[in-house]
């Protein structure tokens, strides 16, 4: 059910990681994506000028996880995931306006003017950060807060003759990142130290302002990026965790159940990770509240990891704005060693799916 009254080109890039690629590959949609993305090599962090910080070796990356990184555009990895689907099985132009859950859960929603209302077997909230499942399941819950930062988005039109790696540029309180996507692209996107809802009327002007005299290929980016297309926004992430992703025969995926900050990459990833482990518990004949709980014990302590490491890393990375700090933090990072940087860099992304049915104490 989408609320959209059809599938369009939104967003921006998305990068899916090893995680992210295997999970697909378990859900039998890896080729698909993999044919609508980039995989160009990794670059590393660089600082304001363009000096390198640390940089990654694509090859040892590959070597390590057994694949580098795909960047996508978020309306490509929609039109794909949609190739695998029976056409029948989307419903657009519906919005879920009540939700009674339980052991055999009723929603009520509109479609073409017409409130319908049923029963389910089983029902996934993968409606992202303001979720309207989320809210009757857990009334008392905060809800996503303001982490500090603002971001603007945007791809660049083709065809993009430049450099074509994905790297980021730290600043003292900025970040800039780039990733290559498929179709001669190049997702950038650039966040801030700011008061939330800061926004301005010519966003792509203000990016420029803020950016416009960083290293290249920074500035030709900006200006091989239509300023119409340019998306700002302020990043929220549910600082409190979840008591559970799963209440009687509901079930919350991806952002709904643990809408994190972008500094790891790790958002989507941790969505398909998601369903490739509700795909693995919840088959036919199953009793669903059971599989559910199991789909919980699995998913909620490792996303949660990654949402608070998500967290950590913003403060210490784009957030971080002493320039005493921010000179302390690149020597460090130029001192470590490649190698451990580079396990480092993986270690959230090295994950494999179920390959049959968990079973307790099973550890996916």
């Amino acid at each position: 059910m989408e609320r959209a009254p059809q599938f369009r080109e939104v967003g921006a890039g998305i990068t899916l990681m090893a995680n992210g690629l295997r999970g697909l590959d378990a859900l039998g949609a890896g080729d698909a994506v993999r044919a609508a993305g980039s995989t160009d090599a990794l670059g590393g962090t660089r600082d304001a000028d363009g000096r390198w910080i640390s940089r990654v070796d694509g090859d040892a990356m590959t070597r390590l996880l057994g694949t580098t990184t795909l960047g996508i555009h978020r309306a490509d990895l929609h039109a794909a995931l949609c190739t695998q689907l029976p056409a029948d099985c989307l419903m657009t132009g519906a919005e879920a306006v009540e939700l009674t859950p339980g052991p055999r859960p009723r929603v009520a929603y509109r479609h073409r003017n017409e409130l319908v209302t049923r029963d389910a077997a089983l029902i996934v909230g993968t409606d992202g950060l303001y979720s309207g499942v989320r809210t009757p399941l857990f009334p008392g819950h905060p809800g996503p807060v303001y982490c500090g930062s603002t971001a603007w988005r945007g791809v660049t039109t083709p065809p993009w003759n430049g450099e074509r790696a994905a790297a980021i540029t730290w600043g003292p309180g900025a970040e800039f990142g780039m990733v290559p996507l498929g179709g001669g692209r190049v997702y950038w996107y650039a966040a801030i130290n700011a008061p939330e809802n800061q926004h301005v009327d010519n966003e792509a002007a203000a990016v420029r302002a803020r950016f416009g005299g960083w290293h290249a290929p920074i500035p030709a980016l900006l200006d091989a990026t239509d300023p119409a297309a340019v998306i700002r926004t302020d990043l929220r992430h549910l600082a409190t965790p979840l008591p559970s992703y799963a209440h009687g025969a509901v079930a919350l995926l991806g952002d709904a159940a643990h809408a994190m900050t972008p500094f790891l990459g790790q958002g989507a990833n941790q969505a398909i990770e998601d369903a490739a482990v509700l795909a693995a518990v919840c088959g036919p004949g199953d009793h669903v509240p059971t599989a559910l709980a199991e789909y919980d014990r699995l998913r909620r302590p490792r996303s949660q990891q990654v949402a608070h490491a998500a967290a950590q890393i913003g403060r210490i990375g784009q957030q971080l704005s002493n320039p005493l700090a921010v000179g302390l933090r690149n020597t460090l990072m130029r001192l470590t060693p490649p190698q451990m940087a580079l396990r480092s860099m993986a270690r959230w992304a090295d994950w494999h799916p179920p390959s049959s049915r968990p079973s307790a104490g099973r550890s996916v």
